[in-house]
C-alpha cells in the first residue's frame, strides 16, 4: 500500500512540475531588480521566450488573443484599451480598474506604446516588453518608474476611432 501511494504521489509532483513549467509566459518578477544589468537580462530573458517576437526597434510583444477589428491609420485616431503595466521587479504603477477603459491620442503616448498600437488590431491582447529607450529613458517617470527602466504591460486594444470634433 505504502509503494502505491508514493508511486502515485511521485506522478502527481512530476505531472505538477511539468504543467507548470509550461504555463510560464514571462521571466519571472522575483529574479530581476531595477539595475542596468538586470533589465538587459530580462529583455534577452524575455526574448528568448516562445511567441515573443523582438521589432527592429526592440520592442517585443507576445500575442495573448488575436483580434480581428481595425487598425490604427493615423496618430490622432482615438484608442481605447484596458492596461496594466509594471516595472521588472513586479512593482505596479499603473492600470485601468477593472470595468474601465482609457482612451488616448495613439500617437500621443509613449513610443513602445505608439509602436505595438500600429501593429495590433481591435480585439488583440498582447504583452509588451518595452526597453526604456521606448519607454520614459534617462528621465523616469516620477517616484514610480525610475531612469532607464524596461517596462511591461498587457494591454487590450478596444477600439480605433477618429479624433473627435
Amino acid at each position: 500500500m505504502t509503494m502505491k501511494f508514493l508511486s502515485s504521489l511521485a506522478a502527481v509532483v512530476i505531472a505538477g512540475a511539468l504543467v507548470g513549467g509550461c504555463s510560464k509566459q514571462q521571466p519571472s518578477s522575483a529574479h530581476y531588480d531595477l539595475t542596468p544589468q538586470s533589465n538587459q537580462k530580462y529583455l534577452a530573458d524575455n526574448g528568448a521566450q516562445k511567441g515573443v517576437v523582438t521589432t527592429a526597434s526592440g520592442l517585443q510583444y507576445r500575442v495573448t488573443t488575436s483580434g480581428n477589428g481595425k487598425k490604427v491609420t493615423s496618430p490622432t485616431d482615438v484608442v481605447t484599451v484596458t492596461y496594466k503595466g509594471w516595472t521588472i521587479d513586479g512593482h505596479v504603477f499603473d492600470q485601468t480598474q477593472p470595468g474601465q477603459t482609457a482612451s488616448f491620442p495613439a500617437g500621443r503616448l509613449i513610443p513602445g506604446w505608439v509602436e505595438a498600437l500600429k501593429l495590433m488590431r481591435e480585439g488583440d491582447e498582447w504583452q509588451l516588453v518595452i526597453p526604456s529607450g521606448l519607454a520614459y529613458g534617462a528621465d523616469g517617470a516620477g517616484a514610480d518608474i525610475g531612469p532607464n527602466q524596461t517596462l511591461v504591460f498587457n494591454m487590450k486594444l478596444i477600439s480605433v476611432a477618429p479624433p473627435g470634433p
